[in-house]
């Protein structure tokens, strides 16, 4: 009995160990995905759709809607993400970029490798708006 718990013991180590290794780099790209500042006084009023393709395999693909109005970042809905996250992180997230009208804000806490992948989208969005 004993030796039967050990290796179950062993083997879940080594899944959990595999499942890291098979997942490093997608979470590698995220970690490094920059994010550009984008000039918000130049941003022209509309309506505009970004997208993201998610990394090596696709986990954190999304688009989202961004309306701007009187030069300001006014609304950003999340329409489709491939990654099963609350709302709330996202749209806290969401409200950090309004009130300060720039992307370089600071991830969600647990959700920061999703945050980066949100922005990036965002900020595909706003290079249509310029």
């Amino acid at each position: 009995m004993w030796i039967a718990v050990m290796a179950l013991v062993l083997l879940l180590v080594l899944g959990a160990g595999g499942a890291l290794l098979f997942t490093e780099g997608e979470r590698r790209e995220a970690r490094n995905l920059p994010i550009k500042s984008v000039n918000f006084q130049r941003l022209q009023d509309g309506t505009y759709i970004g997208e993201y393709a998610g990394g090596k395999y696709k986990w954190r693909a999304n688009q989202v809607q961004v309306t701007v109005s009187g030069r300001k970042v006014t609304s950003i809905k999340l329409l489709a993400h491939a990654q099963n996250q609350s709302a709330a992180s996202s749209d806290e997230l969401f409200g950090r970029v309004i009130q300060s009208q720039s992307l370089q804000v600071d991830t969600i806490s647990g959700a920061t490798l999703t945050s980066k992948a949100y922005l990036k989208a965002i900020e595909n969005a706003l290079d249509a708006a310029q």
